[in-house]
């Protein structure tokens, strides 16, 4: 059956082109209400020379490059790698590249995208787990002084949200995202602890924010390789500030560390996918 499902995901890739599925749901969307998983998937360990990393859905295809599945835990769950625990140490270490295609047409929102991983590590890593509430050292996002400087998106509702790095590690370019949405990519991307959102805001915003990484700042690009920090960054004078003074100075919000209750994974079971 497997080898049926991979053997399908090849034929409609060679048959309609990438292009075609890309202008064939240009403007469909899939309803909100549908609950989509892959129709088919392929998983296999990732280019050990291929430094780079990206998640996306161009057209109907999606493609994950160079993730662990602690990646898509953290992702399609909201958690940081510290709110997963009782896991196999291959969970951290071993990179994949995914493809797969959904059951529904058209493009997938974000509850869907997470959805279908969510299903993807049920079906393909047989992957079971419980959840606890546990007491974790976290940063807390509040509204600055004067109050926060966010400029409400100009994105419309057909909009995805988007998270992107601006030719480096540490300018970051953020469009259409609550801030809660923002503080799960953030900390998947940059803190060695969860973020939480304190800051009382609701809106979605579009904004930017450059700054010069610490040592202790993204802590899984590090494990990989895929470390890409400004060349301007050291003793430069003209290098952008650290991470919390640019976060107050540039976006009127501050990360402050705290103590706070959060969700706990705890893995009962995985294993590793059949090569494909």
């Amino acid at each position: 059956m497997l080898t049926r499902r991979i053997l399908v995901l090849a034929a409609v890739l060679a048959v309609f082109g990438l292009a075609r599925l890309r202008a064939q749901d240009a403007v469909q969307h899939m309803p909100p209400g549908a609950d989509p998983a892959f129709e088919v998937s392929t998983i296999k360990p990732s280019n050990p020379e291929d430094m780079s990393k990206d998640f996306n859905f161009e057209g109907r295809i999606f493609r994950a490059t160079n993730y662990t599945v602690e990646d898509l835990l953290a992702l399609a769950y909201g958690l940081h790698a510290k709110q997963i625990v009782g896991e196999p140490g291959w969970f951290a270490t071993t990179l994949y590249d995914i493809e797969g295609i959904p059951d529904v047409q058209g493009l997938p929102n974000q509850r869907q995208k997470y959805l279908m991983i969510q299903k993807l590590l049920t079906d393909r890593f047989h992957l079971t787990f419980h959840l606890e509430k546990r007491q974790l050292a976290v940063y807390a996002i509040t509204a600055a002084r004067g109050g926060a400087r966010l400029a409400p998106s100009i994105a419309t509702a057909d909009d995805p949200e988007r998270f992107r790095w601006q030719g480096r590690l540490g300018d970051l370019k953020v469009t259409n995202m609550t801030i809660p949405e923002f503080a799960v990519w953030f900390q998947k991307n940059v803190t060695e602890r969860p973020v939480v959102d304190r800051s009382g805001l609701t809106g979605r915003y579009d904004f930017a924010l450059t700054w010069t990484p610490g040592e202790s700042e993204f802590p899984q690009f590090r494990r990989t390789g895929a470390f890409n920090p400004s060349p301007t960054a050291g003793d430069d004078p003209k290098a952008p500030p650290g991470l919390f003074k640019a976060f107050q100075e540039q976006l009127g919000l501050k990360l402050t560390a705290i103590k706070a209750p959060v969700d706990i994974m705890v893995i009962d079971h995985a294993e590793r996918p059949n090569p494909n």
